[in-house]
């Protein structure tokens, strides 16, 4: 890429796009172009190639996606798979028909088996069953992987694709219905922390900051008690408890989203999908009609090779939030997926290594939930 390519980032305000715009913007990368959830639908076939009509991208960060929790997952299955083919089907062909140079491709560590040899290498997709909770994203994410090998396969396309590990940093999702594991504990336990010292001024700013369910610091006090306790966060001062899910024996792997954006951009820099077959199959002439070598599992996976129980997890963000109250597990409600760690020897050998360590990771997210005004 040159500084003044024009670079497509889909899905630029949420928390992956936002980190790589930050990551090519520090590298001084000046032509970014976007497509603003109000403005344009990417459900929508005829809005997104029209945009690639017009704009004509020569490179493509396709990390828009409809994401969430447990709670989404199992709520909004039909949305979660349909609204994520939709999405990655539009830009990914709309890619190839205008002439994108590359385009990188974002999935999730959920495509893989439930529960598979651990660490989990790119070779064990698809060879037994998904977890049952986030089945229809997976498939999604399963389906965006094969788009770009067959694109790259049968047109001669540059698309690659990476899988990152649980994702957390600026820009998260703090809504406590869809939020993921460590932004729904930093928002719990911060709660937590306002009833623990009858700070109900705070439970307010929170709330107008974040409404849950239309509930916002304008509603009663009673009001706004009962929907933090809907979602777990209950009692007072010393009787301050938070709830969470399962019994806290899943392990899980978390990666800081400045650092996926580092290894993204750093990717779209340096790693071609022929360096990939040529690494991985010792195959140099991929635009022909037939092959004899099975071509697969080409993406890439993005993480840190390490993990913790999500015991401990909570136990690191309640220290860090301050929170000196009681912690119930609810064994009643699904853990998910019991260990998901990835094997990074693939892009280890590519020549990259995350930097930022999850104790100081989680730090900086509770400043920026406290400091930061949603968008």
């Amino acid at each position: 890429m040159n500084k003044d390519s024009k670079i497509y980032v889909a899905g630029n305000r949420g928390l992956v796009g936002s980190a790589i715009c930050r990551a090519l913007q520090r590298k001084g990368y000046n032509n970014l172009v976007f497509t603003p959830h109000a403005q344009y639908d990417l459900i929508d076939t005829k809005t997104v190639e029209a945009f690639f009509e017009k704009e004509r991208p020569e490179y493509v960060f396709q990390s828009a996606a409809h994401v969430g929790g447990i709670i989404a997952n199992l709520t909004y299955r039909a949305d979660f798979i349909y609204q994520n083919l939709m999405i990655e089907a539009n830009i990914i062909n709309s890619a190839y028909k205008y002439g994108a140079k590359k385009l990188l491709f974002l999935g999730s560590s959920c495509i893989y088996p439930k529960n598979p040899p651990q660490p989990m290498n790119e070779d064990v997709l698809l060879t037994s069953e998904l977890e049952y909770t986030n089945e229809p994203y997976a498939l999604s994410k399963i389906a965006g992987i094969k788009l770009c090998e067959s694109y790259n396969l049968q047109y001669g396309t540059n698309f690659i694709s990476v899988m990152p590990t649980n994702l957390y940093g600026p820009n998260d999702n703090y809504n406590l219905e869809t939020s993921h594991v460590l932004p729904a504990m930093i928002r719990k336990f911060h709660l937590a922390k306002c009833l623990e010292n009858h700070d109900f001024e705070s439970i307010k700013l929170d709330l107008n900051r974040r409404p849950i369910e239309g509930i916002s610091g304008a509603n009663s006090q009673e009001e706004q008690l009962a929907i933090i306790k809907k979602y777990g966060i209950s009692g007072l001062g010393k009787d301050a408890t938070v709830e969470l899910w399962g019994d806290g024996s899943p392990k899980r792997e978390f990666l800081h989203s400045d650092d996926l954006a580092d290894a993204c951009v750093f990717l779209m820099e340096n790693v071609d999908f022929a360096d990939i077959l040529k690494k991985q199959f010792d195959v140099t002439d991929f635009t022909v009609p037939y092959i004899k070598k099975e071509i697969r599992n080409t993406h890439i996976n993005i993480g840190t090779g390490k993990e913790l129980y999500i015991r401990e997890l909570a136990q690191m963000v309640k220290e860090t939030v301050g929170f000196g109250g009681n912690v119930v597990w609810n064994s009643d409600k699904p853990n998910g997926t019991p260990q998901k760690l990835l094997d990074v020897s693939k892009l280890e050998s590519l020549g990259f290594k995350y930097k930022i360590e999850l104790c100081d990771g989680v730090k900086m997210s509770y400043n920026n939930y406290l400091n930061d005004q949603p968008k």
